[in-house]
């Protein structure tokens, strides 16, 4: 006797060798012996096993499905009953089989309801199940056409329309996602690689561009309509000339400086800085702008300002214009030291916007001993001798420290030129003391009133924000609170508005214990550093563009620690894997491999050594530290 029985999801046939009361032992044809329960059991037969299944297999296919549902009716049936119908009479063990198989692998027509037994799917149940099948059908043929167009470098139809979120904020769900990561995966890519090279991606610039935007300016970098502020009546003309001076590339003009001659033989230093405060209203449209930008956003040929230019040109000292501004005027003795301070808002009249490209011929170290004809080159001599005096006074004045190099870009119509230019210049100090001065004094002025405001301080090495007046010990100053620089800087505008309360003694726009101070505080550490890793990003970007644009094929480099180099005139660090083990600060030449400013990858191969430091700190170390702790000011 033998068996038609159910196992593992499909049919089996075999010879019943002993039976028990729930299970039987069985053998296929094979001769395989197994035990099987009796429940399994769909049917019994005589006769040969050989060529049984696959017979019953064969007539299985024979068989017309959608004629075996017309045929089976409403009622719940069984297998044999219904090969009794369809043949028209007692059918053979193979045909009853041939049906059982065909029911069960036709799920969507007959639904299982015990051992052998199925009840029809009812007609708008079995129609949507179809279409159901055909829809996945057409996909399935879609995709495998996406996946071949993709694979050939060709954009399927239906992609341009949805790059955005294919690029930054893929629907996994999708149909265009699951071509795309099929063929990212047979092609051995990254599906941002395969878009590129299907021609999804028009600029490798904008692509890095965009995933910052979509994540920080979602609903684009426009301005919300706004008013200002009218300024306050009768703000005293100030009697100095300023000057600012800035990078060449600075439209919002924050700080301007100016030197005047008291008739008791000192030295009236002014630093003035720039008054939006005056005409942005707190929780106005503007400054709910403001407190969701934080900063302006900086990247190398172009900039996401911080305030509209509507904003920004009524109150940036900008050149031949009289201004209101925030001023820090310090009395200096002829041994530079301090006499007096005092802090005023008033109106400043701006004589001239010095540039640093323009300046820097006429006041530089080997200027500073004889007149170089700059129509102010003696206030600047004078401003940087004062400027060595604080940083003196600051425990900072370390004339044999290496200085590090900024770099600064330019970018026009793609091409991109990278100037390197040694910080710690005359104009370099002289801007950057001035600024730590005005910000520790009037992060003073703050605490001295009890006003709320942003300082930054660093104690056992950490850096962070707070709105208490605490030391930098890197700068060397008992507070300093950013004030400088309040057309970008979000906390700076903050400060301002609390200098302001101050000077006018008016309550404090942010009072003690604020919650939206300390809210604005945080948002704003969070969003600044974003801002910066986003720079770096970007300038990383055009290092590698750089390299392609000059078909540079070998480089300098300087090993600054194992396989990290940094490249030579450029500030891109990067690992060579093949550097031998080498001296930091030793310098090496190296074949540029591959360029790859999609993934931001360079990879460089170690050539020769050309030249091993002797020193156990090299000088490349300690410009990078060095970098890493000066002030933003």
């Amino acid at each position: 006797m033998n068996v038609f029985y159910e196992e593992d999801g499909g049919f089996k046939v075999a010879s019943i060798m002993s039976e028990a009361d729930s299970s039987m032992q069985v053998e296929a044809s094979s001769g395989k012996r197994s035990k099987i329960k009796t429940a399994n059991v769909l049917m019994r037969f005589e006769g040969s096993l050989s060529g049984f299944l696959e017979a019953a297999q064969a007539e299985a296919e024979t068989l017309d499905t959608d004629f075996l549902w017309e045929c089976c009716g409403e009622d719940e049936f069984g297998f044999e009953s219904l090969a009794e119908e369809y043949y028209g009479g007692k059918p053979s063990h193979q045909q009853a089989a041939a049906i059982a198989i065909k029911l069960h692998g036709a799920p969507m027509y007959f639904y299982r309801k015990g051992k052998g037994r199925y009840k029809a799917a009812p007609e708008d149940t079995l129609k949507a199940a179809l279409a159901g099948m055909e829809k996945k059908r057409q996909q399935a043929e879609l995709l495998a056409q996406m996946v071949a167009q993709l694979k050939v470098h060709s954009l399927p139809d239906g992609f341009a329309s949805k790059l955005d979120q294919l690029l930054y904020a893929p629907d996994k769900n999708s149909l265009e996602w699951k071509a795309l990561d099929q063929a990212a995966s047979e092609l051995k890519q990254l599906p941002v690689q395969v878009l590129h090279a299907s021609g999804a991606i028009a600029s490798i610039h904008d692509y890095h561009l965009g995933a910052f935007l979509r994540e920080y300016f979602a609903n684009g970098t426009e301005f919300p309509a706004f008013t200002l502020a009218d300024l306050p009546e009768a703000l005293p003309l100030s009697a100095v000339q300023a000057f600012s001076i800035d990078d060449s590339t600075t439209t919002e003009i924050d700080d301007a400086l100016s030197v005047t001659a008291l008739p008791n033989g000192n030295t009236q230093v002014g630093i003035h800085i720039a008054a939006p405060a005056l005409g942005v209203s707190p929780h106005a449209s503007l400054d709910n702008e403001v407190m969701k930008r934080l900063s302006t956003v900086y990247m190398p040929g172009h900039k996401i300002t911080m305030l509209p230019e509507a904003a920004i040109r009524p109150f940036s000292l900008d050149a031949g214009q009289v201004k209101p501004a925030l001023s820090l005027y310090l009395e200096v003795a002829p041994d530079f030291s301090i006499v007096s301070h005092q802090s005023r808002l008033e109106q400043v009249t701006i004589i001239e916007n010095l540039r640093h490209d323009t300046l820097e011929p006429y006041f530089n170290e080997q200027t500073l001993a004889e007149d170089s004809g700059h129509p102010l080159w003696q206030p600047l001599v004078f401003l940087f001798r004062f400027a060595e005096s604080l940083e003196k006074a600051r425990g900072k004045y370390d004339p044999t420290r290496p200085q590090p190099v900024d770099y600064n870009f330019y970018v026009s119509e793609g091409k991109v030129s990278i100037i390197n230019r040694q910080r710690g210049s005359p104009m370099d100090k002289l801007v950057a003391e001035l600024m730590i001065a005005a910000n520790s004094q009037w992060g003073l002025l703050l605490a001295q009133n009890e006003v709320p405001g942003i300082y930054r301080a660093q104690n056992g090495g950490k850096v962070y924000m707070t709105t208490k007046a605490e030391g930098h010990q890197g700068l060397g100053v008992a507070q300093y609170a950013w004030c400088t620089s309040p057309l970008r800087r979000a906390v700076d505008l903050i400060n301002q508005r609390q200098l302001i309360s101050v000077l006018t003694l008016t309550p404090p726009v942010y009072p003690a214990n604020s919650d939206e101070i300390v809210g604005h505080m945080r948002n704003f550490d969070q969003t600044y550093n974003a801002y910066n890793e986003f720079q770096t990003r970007m300038e990383r970007y055009w290092c590698l563009q750089y390299l392609i644009q000059e078909n540079i094929t070998e480089i300098d480099a300087t090993v600054w620690r194992e396989n990290l180099v940094r490249l030579q005139n450029l500030p891109y660090m990067t690992k060579v894997h093949s550097l031998p083990a080498t001296k930091p600060g030793s310098k090496v030449r190296l074949a540029v491999q591959k360029v790859d400013t999609l993934l931001m990858e360079l990879d460089c191969k170690f050539l020769h050594l050309i030249e091993e430091t002797t020193e156990p700190s090299t000088e490349a170390e300690a410009a990078v530290e060095a970098s890493m702790e000066a002030p933003n000011v």
